[in-house]
């Protein structure tokens, strides 16, 4: 995999918004068929320039007016704390047998981080399996919100291995079950969340028909987070995109019921979707229940493949699958798709409002 520098990531991350719907009216955007991969990237850069340079303008003038101070403010001061972390990055190593790194544990390096956080903070994490055990809360792995712009990196051919058991069922501290929220093994609630290189995994075991079996890799809740070349690893429930805008590039994800479910508003491209259903399952559960909400997942150029009977998404939720390989043993039975969301024009509108992050860097 091609590395990827911090100024490359700090552009993609510098997307304020992915908007989500966006007007048909223009002929350019007529038929989607017609509608060329790399000029829509270009496009959506255009107006995205096009948009923070306006944008600005106006916040300056009305911050010199002494007119919508916390609006022009809140503008402003986003890119520029982003642009500051940046340029102040700090680069902490971690490994298991304290050989050449700073810390022996993950949760000791994110621990010795100031609060809050106002610097890119890279954890160079060694090869090894960071191990979360019921009754042993050291690598239960958690992000605060008040510690944005931390990056994960491990070694791309010997990536880290996060891991952890819980379930929703599980008891927590306080007696009562952890819920399918906190059973992740990592949680990341911070903004600008950067991995790259590392396996995410829940190795508990899905029993058909139990109740309260999720078990969560990795939870992200923080806004702009991108991935790179993971893994994610589980049976129910595996990756919990739960809200904001993500983005997941060349990624393999492992699952048998909803391994990909939440709020969230991303893209994944090059991913490769790994089936482990020993029946029925499906691969998605998009939780976008209206219209309104601003969300939904797209799927760019991956692979879907595995066992069992599985199902792309939730019949009555929005899911996108374009220039995908699905990868079947059986003739396919069925080529027609029925249903509100499954117009055309629908699909288009959707495809066209997902303003990829990845159109920050380029081609």
């Amino acid at each position: 995999m091609a590395s990827i520098s911090h100024l490359q990531l700090s552009l993609l991350l510098l997307l304020p918004s992915l908007t989500f719907t966006i007007t048909l009216a223009s002929s350019s955007w007529s038929s989607a068929k017609e509608i060329n991969y790399n000029k829509w990237i270009s496009w959506n850069i255009k107006n995205y320039q096009q948009r923070a340079t306006l944008k600005g303008t106006e916040s300056i003038v009305l911050e010199a007016r002494g007119r919508g101070r916390g609006a022009a403010r809140k503008v402003v001061l986003l890119d520029a704390k982003l642009r500051k972390a940046e340029m102040n990055k700090v680069s902490l190593s971690v490994s298991q047998n304290g050989s050449g790194g700073d810390f022996k544990t993950i949760g000791d390096a994110l621990n010795s981080i100031p609060l809050p956080n106002t610097n890119r903070v890279i954890l160079l994490i060694k090869p090894g399996v960071y191990r979360y055990d019921r009754g042993d809360s050291r690598e239960k792995i958690s992000i605060p919100r008040a510690l944005p712009f931390v990056t994960f990196a491990g070694d791309a051919n010997e990536p880290p291995t996060i891991t952890g058991n819980d379930t929703a069922s599980v008891a927590g501290r306080d007696g009562t079950p952890l819920g399918t929220f906190h059973s992740a093994t990592v949680a990341v609630d911070a903004n600008f969340f950067v991995a790259i290189n590392v396996k995410y995994e829940n190795t508990a075991p899905h029993e058909i028909g139990s109740i309260g079996g999720q078990g969560v890799a990795l939870r992200i809740s923080g806004t702009k987070a991108a991935f790179y070349n993971c893994s994610f690893y589980g049976t129910q429930d595996t990756l919990y995109d739960h809200k904001g805008l993500h983005y997941f590039n060349n990624c393999f994800f492992q699952g048998s019921v909803d391994f990909i479910f939440g709020y969230g508003r991303s893209l994944y491209e090059n991913c490769y979707l790994n089936s482990i259903a020993k029946k029925v399952a499906s691969l998605t559960a998009q939780k976008r229940s209206n219209a309104s909400l601003g969300s939904g997942f797209l799927f760019k150029d991956s692979v879907v493949t595995g066992s069992g009977q599985v199902y792309l998404g939730r019949a009555w939720e929005e899911c996108i699958m374009e220039n995908t390989n699905v990868v079947d043993q059986e003739p396919t039975q069925q080529e027609e798709c029925l249903g509100r969301e499954c117009s055309p024009m629908k699909r288009l509108s959707l495809l066209l409002g997902l303003t990829m992050l990845k159109a920050i860097l380029g081609s």
